[in-house]
C-alpha cells in the first residue's frame, strides 16, 4: 500500500478540493447504517457552511489521491451550539465558549481501504495540535458511533458529555456529543 502523507489546507485550498472531499465522504459512508443521511449534496452544503465559519481548519491524507479528511471550526462565542443541545454544560465549558476556546471537530473520514492503519488518528492529531489547550467537541451520529467510532474516541481520551446517550438526550440532530480537553 502506498505511503499516506498528511497536509493542512487553507480555507481556499479546501474550497478548491471540495468535490474530491465529497467523493471521500460518499465512499467513506457507503453501506454504513444510516447511509441515506450521508448524501453528497447535503455534505457539500454543510461543507460550504462550515468552511465559512471562524477558525475553520482542515487536514487531508493523500496516498496518492485523497484518502481521508478531518476538519472543524471554532464555536461561536454566544454559546448557540450548546443551546441547540440537551447536553449539561458546566460553568467552565460556558467560560471556554465565551472566550472562543471551543473547537468543533465537524468531520473525520477515511476511505475503507485505508482504515485501521492509523490514518484517522494522524489526521485528528494534526488537526487538533493547534487546539491542545482548548475544549474540542464532536457531535457523532449514533449509527457511526455504533460502528466503532465510540471506541476510537475513548481510545483517544475523549469522553461523552453528560446528558447524551446515557439519558437519551442528544443534540438537536440526535447525535451524541463527545469532548476532549479541559472538562470536569
Amino acid at each position: 500500500m502506498a505511503e499516506v502523507y498528511l497536509r493542512r489546507l487553507t480555507r481556499w485550498q479546501a474550497e478548491q478540493q471540495r468535490q474530491d472531499v465529497a467523493d471521500v465522504y460518499v465512499t467513506a459512508y457507503r453501506g454504513a447504517a444510516g447511509a441515506e443521511q450521508h448524501d453528497r449534496g447535503g455534505f457539500l452544503r454543510r461543507f460550504e457552511r462550515h468552511g465559512g465559519r471562524d477558525g475553520f481548519d482542515m487536514t487531508v491524507a493523500d496516498a496518492p489521491g485523497l484518502v481521508g479528511c478531518a476538519y472543524g471550526y471554532r464555536l461561536d462565542r454566544d454559546g448557540a451550539w450548546w443551546n441547540d443541545s440537551s447536553v449539561e454544560v458546566s460553568p467552565q465549558t460556558e467560560e471556554l465558549t465565551a472566550s472562543g476556546r471551543v473547537f468543533a471537530l465537524a468531520e473525520l473520514m477515511v476511505l475503507p481501504g485505508h482504515r485501521r492503519r492509523g490514518v484517522a488518528t494522524r489526521l485528528a492529531e494534526l488537526l487538533l495540535a493547534r487546539h491542545a489547550p482548548d475544549l474540542v467537541v464532536a457531535a457523532v451520529d449514533p449509527d457511526v458511533a455504533a460502528a466503532g467510532f465510540r471506541e476510537l474516541l475513548r481510545a483517544w481520551g475523549w469522553k461523552e458529555l453528560p446528558g447524551t446517550r446515557a439519558t437519551g438526550r442528544t443534540d438537536r440532530d440526535g447525535r451524541e456529543v463527545w469532548a476532549r480537553g479541559p472538562v470536569r
